[in-house]
């Protein structure tokens, strides 16, 4: 894959959590876009890289939905 789309998304806050929800999920998605994270001090870091534009779009959708289920149960405890 070459990517001509790249995006970094940053999340402060339990990085431990995160880590456990993302392992799970498949970090390549559909052969057009890819993402890997990074555990830094302040939280997490996301490196997305794509094909084009609907698969950067792809992409940041996959990672924003499990974080609003993050939130959400979060907000349950």
């Amino acid at each position: 894959m070459t990517a001509r789309y790249e995006a970094t998304v940053r999340v402060k806050g339990d990085s431990s959590l995160i880590q456990k929800v993302f392992a799970a999920e498949d970090t390549a998605i559909r052969d057009k876009a890819s993402y890997k994270l990074k555990k830094t001090p302040e939280g997490i870091v996301f490196a997305v890289q794509a094909e084009d534009s609907v698969g950067l779009r792809t992409a940041l959708n996959s990672i924003t939905k499990v974080l609003t289920i993050i939130e959400k149960v979060g907000r349950i405890r």
